[in-house]
């Protein structure tokens, strides 16, 4: 077993980031998953590795990140951070958000796994833009200005889901333009009739 440990971290460290998937670890190896599982559970009990969730593990000990592992939570589908956690990371929402809210064209559900909870909301393909690369965390990240839009949109399909926000406080570099012009690219007509109405309300206030 000790051998088996060696062997293991050593591909650990070959795969070159902190969170990988048992079958890529499998692949690098050149084991099977079963034995790549026991060799993993092994290595968690060592103090070695930690389970993120079923079949996604994170070398060392302390558990990752919840931004660091979204690639893996929706592996065939594309998301990124969106609005109240976008919010809280962009400064505008100064309470951090239990639930890690993403914007995908998946529909939407919540997910559960050892390194935090996630809820992921439903856009149309063609609203599915406005993000930027997080280098510092490894995550797209919603714009500030998408990022208020996004809520707004969903509240209007799904009124009870982001109908109000806590404190709002939008820095010198917020645009409510730029926000503006995000809206106008809604093609539901109630949706974005709605997007536009809450826009000013919230602008009224600041």
């Amino acid at each position: 077993m000790p051998m088996v440990k060696k062997t293991l971290a050593a591909h650990m460290a070959v795969l070159g980031r902190s969170v990988f998937t048992a079958r890529e670890l499998a692949a690098v190896a050149g084991r099977s998953a079963s034995v790549v599982s026991q060799g993993l559970a092994f290595l968690a009990r060592q103090g070695l590795a930690v389970k993120v969730a079923h079949g996604v593990w994170a070398a060392g000990s302390v558990m990752p990140s919840p931004y660091a592992v979204i690639p893996y939570i929706l592996p065939k589908q594309r998301a990124y951070v969106s609005f109240t956690s976008a919010l809280h990371l962009h400064g505008i929402i100064e309470q951090i958000p239990q639930v890690v809210t993403l914007a995908s064209v998946a529909h939407t559900k919540e997910i559960s796994i050892n390194a935090g909870a996630f809820a992921v909301h439903h856009l149309a393909p063609s609203f599915f833009s406005g993000f930027v690369w997080r280098e510092s965390g490894g995550f797209f990240i919603a714009e500030p200005e998408k990022a208020l839009v996004d809520c707004l949109y969903v509240s209007a399909f799904r009124e009870r889901r982001f109908s109000h926000f806590p404190e709002l406080n939008f820095p010198e570099s917020f645009s409510f333009k730029k926000a503006e012009a995000w809206a106008m690219l809604i093609k539901s007509g109630a949706a974005h009739k709605h997007v536009l109405k809450r826009l000013v309300e919230i602008k009224a206030h600041i």
